[in-house]
């Protein structure tokens, strides 16, 4: 054939080969294949987004309407008694503000020590590394239960504190063992070698380099704990004596208590157990959309980290 090629006379075939539809404008003359795909992004954006809707529009309608199968796609008789009763309650946004710090604080330590334990527990170089990954993985099998917990946290000295809060469950195994394969697959050996030739050592070598590469691995890290320590408050309920210090969470559950148990206090007299279950329901659809809008405002900048940090630390187990 190359001999054909060379003899005179003889034309190169401009024919452009088949090229398999790739783009959406090729793709467009399979109207099969738009149907199915639209239909299944409509399936799955209505199952994600409605049940949300539904939440808001259930907080600031009549119980008695939900209950009557009424509330489907508008409020119906639209009512704010809910929010008002629970923002007339001056430990909600105390209860936030620590349930901010908790988050905040309880995320820094956990993304710290994972990483670090990560990326110690990916370098072969490592001294007792298998022993060390045993007894990490042991823990997901054995656990001393809730009154062995509370023994140590009390016996460390730090019950109704924030250490109480955010220590005990800093380091999830699962996660470090996504940020040792990401370590152990991003990560090369030769890297950390040609920067031991330039004089870095280890310290610096993981602060000035291993870091930087690995942002997608630190976004994931911190959505996980974010989400994680915003909605925690067994840890609370357990450990913390004083009001003063409960999480937001923590608070919102004693509101919903009090206005279904007692006669909602502040709010004014029930005059029977049915108006109180009626207010109980409106507080506990308000305290869905409270507790969840810092969460939907935050999450959405970190979700293009949050799919390629779980992606690439989950190549390699």
């Amino acid at each position: 054939m190359t001999q054909a090629l060379f003899q005179p006379g003889a034309r190169l075939s401009t024919k452009k080969p088949p090229r398999t539809p790739g783009t959406w404008r090729e793709r467009a003359a399979d109207p099969m294949f738009n149907v199915i795909a639209v239909g299944i992004l409509l399936v799955g954006i209505i199952a994600i987004i409605y049940p949300l809707y539904f939440i808001v529009i259930a907080s600031v309608s009549e119980p008695n309407e939900i209950l009557n199968g009424n509330v489907w796609l508008w409020p119906r008789g639209f009512t704010l008694e809910g929010y008002q009763r629970i923002f007339s309650e001056a430990s909600i946004m105390r209860g936030f503000a620590n349930s901010v710090l908790y988050t905040v604080v309880g995320t820094a330590i956990s993304v710290a020590t994972i990483l670090g334990a990560g990326y110690a527990l990916s370098r072969k170089d490592l001294f007792g590394r298998t022993f060390f990954t045993f007894l990490f993985i042991l823990t997901m099998f054995i656990d001393g239960g809730l009154i062995a917990r509370y023994l140590v946290v009390r016996e460390l000295g730090m019950l109704d504190t924030i250490w109480a809060v955010v220590l005990p469950g800093a380091v999830g195994v699962w996660n470090l063992i996504i940020a040792r394969s990401f370590f152990e697959g991003n990560i090369p050996d030769e890297l950390r070698e040609a920067a031991q030739l330039d004089g870095a050592n280890d310290f610096r070598f993981f602060f000035r380099i291993a870091l930087p590469l690995s942002k997608p691995l630190i976004f994931l890290m911190i959505m996980i704990h974010l989400v994680a320590n915003w909605n925690a408050f067994f840890d609370a309920l357990i450990f913390l004596n004083d009001e003063n210090k409960y999480p937001l969470q923590l608070v919102l559950r004693n509101v919903l208590i009090q206005s279904t148990v007692t006669d909602a206090g502040g709010a004014g007299a029930l005059d029977s157990y049915a108006a109180a279950q009626r207010l109980g329901e409106l507080i506990k659809y308000g305290m869905i959309v409270i507790s969840t809008i810092p969460l939907l405002i935050v999450l959405p900048f970190m979700q293009k980290h949050f799919t390629q940090g779980a992606l690439l630390g989950a190549v390699k187990s």
